[in-house]
């Protein structure tokens, strides 16, 4: 290593999205990589102490694993890419006096029962969000939806990415959900105690927003509507659209429940994914808060001053260098393609005319004809990543939606 470059680990889970565009914005950045996966990595040849294979599952034992790389070769910063990581990174950083999110507050964002807890316990913070039980196996899931209200949202605590994710309208409905989360997660090898949580479902529409914590001080970078309704069974999120156009006053409402939301959880350093409903009313509940960046290939919607990416920002903000967050002024947007039956994908059609369609700027599949597809509440892939740019939020929405509807998804039964 060249004296005074920066090397810093990022963990990488074999299935990230998120892998290139990291190892681009660390390789902009002059930046010595370290990759740390569930799998080995190889990358352009035998990569020795740039290389470490970590339990996913093992936090405690994967954050020694690093610290003892790191007494051999120092590091100045751990990253976790996806929700996987996110407490490995913690603890490591923890270990190794670098400035992190506590990891007990990282835990809390792994699990969603814990989350609402700490929320609903930080009463001087008035967080608003849907009211829940946590529901253990053996206990009756009616009775915890009749005491929150119907209708209900039940979802595992420990999925991701609206996994598992299911409204239910009345008994028959939460008794169905229930046992559908149950084979999702045992067929995922959950443990058979975990939890689920049952929840009110809060009508209105959905804006996810991504922020840095620094020093415990939320920067708001960029503020995404989402224009489709989500209204059930399931919730696949298909279109984000920045900048938001609600009003500012809605916004700053929003940026101010999601700062409150991770303080209450304990939160103060580094990327944050937040997921909102807003009610009729106009109010922000709180529905989501994860510990890292926006999911997906979405996180290519954004570019900050000097086309900065939103990871070479997190990169930045971990290793201390100087950053600028705010966002061009250009309106951008993402279409995560849905996934419309189970099966084997054949072809997607239409490919070209999509990419014709004036303002997209790019069109991304992530499942190879003869793969596997499977639609949420099991899915855990999005089809691919349709992307568009253009003068107004109305402008990007209407290319994306003109560009999906040129597309034809050829899906065999598999």
């Amino acid at each position: 290593m060249i004296p005074g470059v920066a090397r810093v680990l990022l963990l990488l889970p074999s299935g990230t999205y998120k892998a290139p565009d990291f190892l681009a914005a660390a390789a902009r950045l002059g930046v010595e990589v370290v990759v740390a996966s569930e799998t080995e990595q190889t990358l352009a040849g035998p990569m020795g102490d740039r290389a470490l294979v970590v339990d996913l599952a093992d936090p405690a034992g994967s954050a020694a694993s690093i610290t003892s790389l790191a007494a051999r070769r120092a590091l100045d910063a751990v990253i976790a890419v996806d929700d996987q990581g996110v407490l490995i990174a913690a603890l490591a950083a923890e270990k190794l006096g670098l400035p992190a999110n506590p990891p007990d507050a990282v835990a809390r964002t792994r699990d969603k029962a814990a989350m609402r807890t700490a929320l609903a316990a930080a009463t001087a913070s008035h967080v608003r969000q849907p009211a829940f039980r946590v529901v253990h196996p053996g206990d009756d899931v009616r009775e915890a939806a009749e005491a929150v209200g119907w209708p209900v949202v039940v979802k595992p605590v420990s999925l991701s990415a609206s996994r598992g994710v299911i409204r239910a309208d009345d008994p028959a409905g939460v008794e169905a959900a229930e046992a559908r989360i149950r084979g999702i997660l045992d067929g995922d090898g959950h443990p058979p105690d975990e939890p689920l949580l049952v929840e009110q479902f809060v009508a209105g529409g959905e804006v996810a927003v991504e922020g840095l914590l620094r020093g415990g001080r939320l920067e708001v970078l960029a503020v995404f509507d989402k224009p489709d309704p989500l209204t059930g069974p399931y919730f696949e999120e298909t279109l984000y659209v920045t900048p938001s156009r609600l009003p500012a006053a809605t916004q700053e409402g929003i940026a101010a429940a999601v700062g409150d939301a991770a303080a209450a959880i304990g939160l103060t350093e580094g990327p944050v994914h937040a997921e909102l409903r807003i009610d009729p009313e106009g109010r922000p509940w709180i529905l989501e808060l994860a510990a890292r960046t926006i999911g997906g290939l979405c996180a290519r919607t954004l570019r900050f001053a000097a086309g900065v990416t939103l990871e070479e920002l997190v990169l930045r903000h971990a290793l201390g260098l100087p950053l600028d967050p705010r966002r061009e002024t250009i309106a951008a947007g993402v279409m995560m393609l849905p996934i419309p039956t189970a099966g084997r994908l054949v072809a997607v059609h239409g490919q070209e005319e999509a990419r014709a369609v004036p303002g997209i700027s790019a069109l991304e599949l992530s499942i190879r004809p003869g793969g596997t597809v499977v639609p949420l509440p099991e899915g855990d892939r999005y089809l691919g990543f349709l992307f568009a740019r253009g003068p107004s939020p109305a402008d990007v929405e209407t290319a994306l939606r003109a560009a999906h509807a040129h597309l034809d998804v050829e899906i065999a039964p598999d």
